[in-house]
């Protein structure tokens, strides 16, 4: 079993629902998006650059999303907290997965200066 299928079958269920929800969502977003773990996360990566992690709220066991280079991603969903860099997506893992307000978001990210020379088809 791969880690990010172990990860996701620890989690209790609605959060097991929803991790897997969002891992379909960011795999089957754009071809150049694939998984590892790094930390003990799920790890998406564009190309060979990290894009986001998977991970929850340690208070409220909430399911986000977190971006590596959220600073640079001016939405106001994104939280950055008393991260520098850093911003999360929380996912009401009780609601549907807001596919309309994550898509921006993810087709702004690997539109990034990071990627410039990785996202051209």
């Amino acid at each position: 079993m791969k880690a990010v299928d172990e990860f996701i079958h620890r989690q209790s269920e609605p959060n097991k629902s929803c991790f897997m929800g969002l891992r379909s969502l960011l795999l089957e977003f754009h071809s150049k998006i694939s998984e590892t773990t790094k930390y003990g996360m799920p790890c998406y990566l564009f190309e060979k650059g990290i894009l986001c992690y998977l991970w929850k709220d340690k208070k409220t066991q909430e399911p986000y999303i977190l971006f590596v280079d959220g600073h640079e991603l001016d939405f106001t969903e994104l939280e950055s907290d008393s991260r520098a860099k850093m911003k999360i997506f929380r996912v009401d893992p009780s609601e549907d997965i807001p596919i309309d307000r994550i898509t921006p978001i993810l087709n702004r990210a690997i539109q990034l200066p990071k990627y410039s020379k990785t996202n051209l088809k």
